[in-house]
């Protein structure tokens, strides 16, 4: 039977909405839409570059609780309001993301609250299980 875990951020979003930060499934990591905020402070930057760099921030976190790291993201997924807001962020993606190149998909739609301007959404893989180098 396969492992099934639920990693939290200590956010309040997740009791009040009834989801967790990630849902560890055997190998896969699953991490939910993840956005700007810090989570200690509750606090957002008004700049989507600074909200790029602080998802990815909570990601990594939620990864390393999992036993994965961002190396073993496969799929990654960016959601933003404005699609202008996207290239500005590239450096950021490109820091985190650009040795692992995962599949990717970015899409326009509205978010829950308007202070947020990106959220990013991953899946990984657990590679060290595997045998496979990080």
């Amino acid at each position: 039977m396969s492992e099934r875990r639920l990693i939290s951020s200590g956010s309040a979003f997740e009791r009040e909405i009834g989801y967790s930060r990630a849902v560890v499934d055997g190998d896969w990591v699953h991490v939910s839409g993840t956005t700007g905020f810090d989570y200690a402070t509750m606090t957002i930057s008004g700049d989507v570059v600074e909200q790029a760099e602080q998802c990815w921030r909570n990601i990594d976190a939620a990864l390393r609780a999992a036993g994965a790291s961002p190396a073993d993201v496969v799929r990654v997924r960016y959601l933003l309001p404005d699609a202008a807001d996207f290239e500005p962020c590239f450096p950021v993606l490109q820091r985190w993301m650009g040795q692992v190149r995962p599949a990717a998909t970015m899409q326009v739609c509205g978010l829950s609250d308007p202070r947020m301007r990106i959220e990013i959404e991953v899946t990984a893989r657990k590679a060290g299980q595997l045998g496979w180098p990080r």
